[in-house]
C-alpha cells in the first residue's frame, strides 16, 4: 500500500494535487480501532484521537506522528484501510466469472460489509465531512474508493470512459451507503435491493450512451453529404 498515491481538487491551487497514503502499519492500525471504539460517543476530534493513542499507550507526540494532520489523517486512514478489507474480500471470489454488473454489486457490498463494525462511526463521519470546507477530502477519499472498485473489476479504460464509469459510480456508492446507514432491515437485505436497483439504473444509462453514440455515428455521414449543400 505505502507509496500508492491519489489524486484531489486542491480548493485554493485549482487543480488536481497528489497525497501518498499513510504507510499500513500495525500501530496505526491498532490506534484506528480505538478511535472507532471511542468514536460513537465523542464524535471525531482530536480528543477522541488523544484518548485513542492513550489506551494505545501512546502519547501525542507518537499520535502526531503517525497522524501528522490529526482527524484528517485518521479519517484517511479508515478509508484506505476499509478499501484494503473490500479488495482482500474481493480477493476470494471469482470476478472474472461475473457479468460487470455483477462485480460492481459485489465491491459496493464489500464496502460497506467492511464497515459493518463501524457503522456508527461511519455515520459520524459523513456528518463530519458535510461541512462545504472538507468537501475535498471527501471527494478524494470516494475517487479512491471507486478507482479501486472499478480496478478490481477489472476495468483498463483510458479514455472519456475512465471518468464516466468513476462519477456513475461514485453517485451509485454515495447513495447506497446513505441508504445502508439508516437501514434496519434483516442482514440489510433492503440495502442490497436498492443497490441492484440503482446498478440497474446506471446501465440503462450505459445503454442509452451506447445506443446515442451508434446513433451519431450513423447520422454523421449524412450530415456531412447534407452540408454539401450550404
Amino acid at each position: 500500500v505505502a507509496g500508492y498515491k491519489y489524486r484531489h481538487w486542491h480548493p485554493t491551487r485549482r487543480r488536481l494535487i497528489f497525497n501518498a497514503m499513510l504507510e499500513t502499519s500495525p500501530l496505526r492500525t491498532a490506534l484506528l480501532e480505538a478511535t472507532l471504539s471511542l468514536v460513537p460517543f465523542e464524535g471525531w476530534n482530536l480528543r477522541t484521537l488523544e484518548r485513542a493513542a492513550h489506551q494505545c499507550g501512546q502519547d501525542t507526540a507518537a499520535l502526531h506522528r503517525l497522524f501528522p494532520r490529526g482527524v484528517e489523517d485518521m479519517l484517511d486512514y479508515f478509508s484506505q484501510e476499509m478499501d484494503r478489507r473490500m479488495l482482500d474480500h474481493l480477493a476470494t471470489i471469482e470476478l472474472p466469472r461475473m457479468k460487470i454488473r455483477q462485480r460492481i454489486a459485489a465491491a459496493v457490498r464489500a464496502r460497506l460489509e467492511a464497515m459493518e463494525p463501524y457503522k456508527e462511526a461511519e455515520r459520524r463521519a459523513v456528518a463530519h465531512f458535510a461541512l462545504p470546507t472538507r468537501a475535498p477530502q471527501a471527494l478524494a477519499l470516494l475517487y479512491r474508493t471507486v478507482d479501486a472498485m472499478w480496478r478490481a473489476a477489472g476495468d483498463t479504460s483510458t479514455d472519456f470512459n475512465f471518468y464516466t464509469k468513476r462519477l456513475l459510480l461514485a453517485k451509485v456508492q454515495t447513495s447506497t451507503l446513505l441508504y445502508w446507514l439508516s437501514d434496519t432491515s434483516d442482514s440489510h437485505a433492503d440495502s442490497w435491493a436498492f443497490l441492484e436497483r440503482r446498478i440497474e439504473n446506471v446501465m440503462q444509462i450505459q445503454k442509452w450512451k451506447a445506443q446515442a453514440g451508434q446513433w451519431f455515428s450513423d447520422l454523421a455521414p449524412q450530415m456531412k453529404t447534407g452540408m454539401r449543400w450550404f
